[in-house]
């Protein structure tokens, strides 16, 4: 068994404190994230993580369950590359005139998926949506023609097979209640219970 990059996708209420408390988890344990992206979800009030790290599955499904033990998170899934649909952005800034002189520029837009976003006289800064060897191929295209920054995005992913959980809030927030009262087994035992 070896370690894999898994994609950790948790739903929380919008709570200050609970990104901290989050990451807590993961520096106890001294694991490494390689990409955190927080955005609101499609359900309003709710938030979404989405976390990256290399680890060993059983490890990565014991965080996940620490982590929906947190005050203010609703859920967390795990899920290996194969499971989501993921994308980066990244911007590349480089010397312009370098650019025009020796580059087609017309050509490494369509060989890369590349955009234009701004340019300018000193510099002209390129868009590439991907995944992160799409991303990493426009860099050694670049470095030759004096890259002046680079800039990459944390993972967005969406989980393949999945309704989502918008649906799974929903049914649960429309179930009628029960009529049948649970009984708290040690209501009369306190003495038994709360003695030190």
């Amino acid at each position: 068994m070896q370690k894999q990059e898994f994609t950790i996708t948790v739903y929380t209420e919008n709570q200050v404190g609970l990104l901290n408390r989050i990451a807590i988890i993961f520096s106890r344990r001294k694991i490494n994230i390689e990409s955190l992206n927080t955005s609101p979800s499609e359900i309003d009030g709710v938030h979404r993580f989405t976390i990256v790290i290399d680890e060993f599955e059983e490890l990565v499904r014991k965080i996940c369950r620490q982590i929906e033990k947190q005050v203010g998170v609703l859920k967390a899934y795990y899920n290996n590359n194969d499971e989501i649909v993921w994308q980066e952005l990244a911007l590349y800034k480089v010397p312009t005139d370098v650019i025009a002189e020796q580059v087609k520029v017309e050509r490494l837009l369509s060989q890369h998926g590349a955009k234009a976003v701004v340019i300018r006289k000193d510099y002209t800064v390129f868009e590439v949506a991907g995944q992160r060897a799409e991303t990493d191929a426009l860099i050694k295209v670049l470095e030759p023609y004096g890259l002046i920054e680079f800039v990459r995005s944390a993972r967005v992913a969406i989980i393949k097979e999945s309704e989502g959980f918008h649906k799974k809030l929903t049914e649960f927030e429309y179930r009628e209640p029960s009529e049948a009262v649970d009984e708290n087994e040690y209501l009369d035992k306190n003495e038994e219970v709360f003695t030190m």
